[in-house]
């Protein structure tokens, strides 16, 4: 049930998510001792926005919450009463930016402060801004109400901060198949939808990243800031090695994944000593950095944008052919073949 590097009994989900959930449920006249009893959350932890539940509780009360409502699309209504405000440091860290491409990177930069189990990322494709969710919680019943959190959570505070202008070209990809009713996914994010698509992305003009933010303040950014570093110290202290180094890779769009030696420089260690600290979870940073590319050629072979050797060249290799044996060890089959397979199926 653990987010994989998260100790499932350590405190890293701050209370009043939980205490918001369990309002909507109430609005929905379920009973909150009912749901916290089946997440073993004593009421009085609610009280204080400071207090902090286990990854292990808030996913129990996400899932109770589900179960007893029988609403498949909660998740999205859950993201729509998690305001700005809800974030505390981080919000305040980021709408206190200049412009909306330092208010994504302040919140990619600190987005886990928040939700663990999850990972934001952020880069520009084309004529297109791109920011993508990835989820490390091995939950799978929980997938798309843990997308739809974010996701409707995301389009509330950029309808409040730019209205409906980044919606103006701009569209959502979803990961999961299209659900019985789309109508709350539409009413959310318009008829620019598409789900199956591999990824969660929300998509809109890069034009935008220069619109000033209107509550622009230097000074309160710093002091937001600083609150966002201590909280990820404190978030850092309870994830594996493991888990930090693939944040750290899968934070970089180039081409080339930064080496072991720049890695090890970010997280303030010496190359030996990462190299111990990975073996001693079982794992090298080549295997870390063999994942991503695994992950990262899927997404793009679903996408159907790319050719086979821009797609190599994408993931840094210099020969296609270099490519074709790392995938077919990955698949068993080569990425042409893969493509096909996949297109056929849909999925």
């Amino acid at each position: 049930m653990n987010a994989p590097g998260i100790t499932g009994n350590l405190p890293v989900i701050r209370a009043h998510y939980a205490d918001i959930l369990c309002q909507l449920a109430e609005d929905r006249a379920l009973q909150r001792a009912r749901l916290l009893s089946a997440s073993g959350i004593r009421p009085s932890m609610l009280g204080h926005p400071d207090n902090f539940i286990t990854v292990d509780q808030f996913s129990a009360l996400c899932r109770a919450a589900l179960e007893q409502s029988g609403d498949l699309a909660l998740g999205l209504e859950f993201g729509k009463r998690l305001k700005f405000t809800t974030h505390g440091s981080l919000a305040q860290a980021a709408i206190s930016c200049d412009t909306l491409e330092q208010a994504l990177s302040v919140l990619i930069k600190y987005f886990q402060i928040r939700f663990v189990y999850m990972r934001l990322s952020f880069f520009v494709e084309g004529d297109e801004a791109v920011i993508q969710l990835d989820l490390s919680h091995d939950v799978a019943d929980l997938y798309r109400f843990n997308v739809d959190v974010v996701m409707a959570s995301l389009m509330d505070v950029n309808l409040l901060l730019f209205g409906s202008r980044l919606l103006d070209g701009g569209r959502c990809l979803l990961d999961f198949p299209e659900p019985g009713d789309v109508l709350p996914y539409r009413q959310l994010f318009g008829n620019r939808i598409s789900f199956g698509s591999g990824v969660n992305q929300l998509r809109f003009k890069r034009d935008f990243l220069d619109s000033s933010m209107s509550l622009s303040n230097p000074v309160t950014r710093r002091i937001a800031e600083a609150q966002c570093e201590d909280e990820m110290r404190f978030i850092e202290g309870a994830t594996s090695v493991t888990t930090r180094v693939a944040r750290l890779l899968e934070s970089v769009h180039s081409r080339r994944l930064p080496a072991l030696e720049e890695v090890a420089e970010k997280l303030r260690v010496s190359p030996r000593t990462l190299r111990r600290q990975l073996a001693a979870e079982g794992l090298r940073f080549q295997q870390l950095q063999d994942s991503l590319r695994h992950r990262r050629a899927l997404d793009l072979l679903r996408r159907n944008e790319l050719t086979i050797d821009e797609i190599a060249d994408a993931l840094g290799y210099s020969d296609p052919s270099n490519f074709g044996r790392a995938f077919r060890k990955w698949e068993g089959m080569a990425p042409s073949v893969w493509r096909r397979e996949h297109q056929k199926s849909g999925g």
